[in-house]
């Protein structure tokens, strides 16, 4: 809907409220509970007249839901939605070294997202990885995504390698909704796609060329991709094909060889048995 369209729907509702509340002699009402802004309707722009003339203004609820456009479009996990630079826990870390680990990782992230649009215009991208699973790859990566779509307003898909192939499988399916070519244009053409979890799946020559093609496409276009993996560069099973234009493209971090996933759940455990114990008493 173009502009004008827009301000025309929006003059079209504004007389039939108006007519309508002068017919029953009172204003709309929007209930409580209703996800529909009373500021605009639902429409996202508000109308002015001065002048006998018409424009119109974001609305205050514009904002937020563009945000909640951008985190469905990326997939984000629902658990790691409200995750933040700010709130990823370092203190959860209790060997020194890996502490230290965690700390660089966050200054380095923090300095990535200050210089993200330079970063974007050479296509620089970021590589989180440690041999340990479970040491918050995944809740750094989702912050990160989050960070750059509510500062940088950048359109972001947050995916599992292992997910990429079955979606692209699925299109063999005579009743799959997308084809092939649909499925890797738009993993190629998103503006940053954190890749989850690259690497843990089995590499054939199949698999390596599904990833060559995407991975190509961003590199030659200077899109930003943003790994998680288990694997270093050395170690990964891909060739050079991958793994070069990673390593040109791509600032390295060294996440911690320690996981906080067992350190959490035992956290969990511990609490759940102080609450127990509390109503014994």
């Amino acid at each position: 809907m173009t502009l004008e369209e827009k301000l025309g729907e929006i003059e079209r509702q504004r007389r039939d409220i108006s007519s309508s509340s002068s017919k029953q002699g009172m204003t709309r009402k929007i209930p409580q509970d209703s996800e529909t802004c009373p500021v605009c309707g639902g429409m996202e722009w508000v109308l002015s007249e001065e002048g006998g003339v018409l424009a119109a203004a974001p609305c205050r609820c514009r904002k937020k839901n563009l945000m909640e456009r951008r985190l469905r479009f990326a997939d984000i996990p629902e658990a790691f939605r409200e995750m933040r630079l700010g709130t990823f826990r370092v203190d959860v870390y209790r060997e020194p070294e890996q502490k230290k680990k965690a700390l660089a990782a966050c200054r380095m992230v923090k300095e990535y997202l200050g210089m993200f649009r330079e970063a974007e215009e050479r296509g620089m991208g970021l590589y989180l990885y440690s041999g340990t699973k479970g040491s918050g790859k995944t809740r750094m990566a989702a912050s990160i995504a989050n960070e750059l779509m509510e500062a940088h307003d950048a359109q972001v898909r947050f995916a599992v390698s292992t997910e990429i192939l079955a979606e692209i499988r699925r299109t063999f399916d005579k009743e799959s909704e997308y084809t092939q070519s649909q499925v890797l244009d738009a993993l190629k053409m998103v503006e940053v796609l954190v890749l989850d979890d690259f690497g843990t799946e089995k590499v054939t020559e199949w698999v390596a060329d599904q990833f060559y093609h995407i991975l190509n496409s961003r590199y030659v276009s200077r899109k930003v991709t943003i790994f998680t993996s288990n694997e270093s560069l050395g170690t990964l099973k891909y060739d050079d094909r991958i793994t070069n234009r990673i390593k040109e493209r791509s600032y390295l971090i060294d996440f911690p060889e320690e996981s906080v996933r067992e350190h959490m759940a035992e956290g969990n455990m511990q609490y759940m048995m102080r609450k127990v114990m509390h109503g014994y008493r």
